[in-house]
């Protein structure tokens, strides 16, 4: 009689606490539903934009296909209408969304090949580069901003600010043409030491390629760094400072923990949601690279790649890289939604 009396006694305590648990994940499950709502409706917009935005460019997409060659009126006319340049506006922005929602994202006019398959081409010199640089200065920048919160007002404090402030400031663009002048070509007594540009010498093999490669990664991969760095110390530090006045850490210092325990268990957790949006939006970097560091250093990437269509314009490779950029950083901000509940359960209430 006492056993199934103390059994149901168990059953009712335990009764409110899967209540909250199944009201925890409902409510997770709403937040997801909604952030996938709101990714659906940003990718269409994506697509509305990349369709029309690149028709403002001036240009005749057939006429520079042609450029230098002898074309007559009838010829444009039949690759107008091999492209479907003829067609209705409207009749081109349905055949367009219809293929890019099945994946075809179209024929390039410029190298008159599929545009995915030149995207698949590219992906991995891009993946290689952005994605080495996004994990490097993702945690210099982690590492920096920490210790500079927790001794802010000192000297290394106030350094490392400067710095950061000094390179979030500088364009890539110029940055990395300045360490090719003093790195690459070489002045004074510093003598060229790096490739100008490119992502290989093309008569290496084995773990000499392997080599080479790195060795051309090495300027563009401090240009990406130097700039983006920068960026994860100030909102870290930022985020940890408004943390350290919280009365929860003086709690904990108060049961006797050290600074260093107090900052890697409690500090540091709590600061980490401003930064993770921002880790998040670095990845998303790696599948659009840096057109314009990609294009100093001739990497060939899809940034590269950007830059060539762009000056055709090539549309339905602009097009399709467009989607491309900005579908990665959707994806990208959508994972960091899902994760913040997990990281803070107030999110998503």
């Amino acid at each position: 009689m006492s056993t199934t009396s103390t059994t149901g006694t168990t059953a009712v305590a335990r009764a409110p606490e899967a209540r909250a648990a199944s009201g925890h994940v409902r409510a997770y499950l709403m937040h997801a539903a909604g952030r996938l709502g709101g990714a659906a409706v940003s990718l269409f917009a994506v697509l509305v934009t990349s369709f029309f935005l690149f028709r403002i460019i001036p240009g005749d997409p057939v006429k520079a296909m042609t450029h230098g060659m002898p074309t007559s009126a009838e010829q444009l006319a039949t690759l107008r209408r091999q492209f479907g340049l003829d067609q209705p506006l409207w009749q081109q922005f349905t055949d367009y969304c219809g293929k890019a929602l099945s994946g075809d994202l179209g024929m390039s006019y410029q190298f008159h090949a599929p545009v995915g398959d030149l995207i698949a081409q590219k992906v991995p010199a891009t993946l290689l580069l952005t994605g080495v640089a996004v994990v490097v200065y993702s945690a210099i920048g982690l590492w920096l901003g920490t210790r500079s919160a927790w001794r802010h007002g000192s000297l290394g404090d106030k350094l490392n600010t400067g710095v950061a402030l000094t390179l979030w400031s500088v364009p890539s663009f110029w940055l990395g043409l300045l360490l090719i002048i003093v790195f690459a070509v070489g002045i004074g007594p510093i003598p060229g030491m790096f490739p100008t540009g490119g992502m290989e010498s093309g008569n290496e093999s084995g773990f000499a390629y392997v080599a080479d490669v790195a060795h051309h990664m090495v300027l563009p991969v401090i240009t990406l760094v130097a700039v983006g760095y920068a960026q994860t110390l100030l909102v870290m530090r930022s985020s940890l400072l408004d943390e350290m006045g919280s009365d929860y850490l003086t709690t904990a210092r108060a049961k006797g923990l050290r600074d260093d325990a107090v900052r890697r268990r409690h500090a540091v957790p709590n600061a980490l949601l401003p930064t993770v949006t921002m880790v998040f939006i670095n990845l998303g970097h790696v599948a659009a690279g840096s057109i314009l560091v990609e294009t100093v250093f001739s990497w060939p990437g899809l940034g590269g790649l950007f830059y060539q269509a762009l000056s055709v314009p090539d549309l339905p490779l602009v097009q399709g890289l467009f989607v491309v950029f900005a579908g990665a950083m959707i994806l990208m901000n959508l994972l960091a939604d899902l994760l913040y509940p997990l990281l803070d359960p107030r999110v998503g209430r």
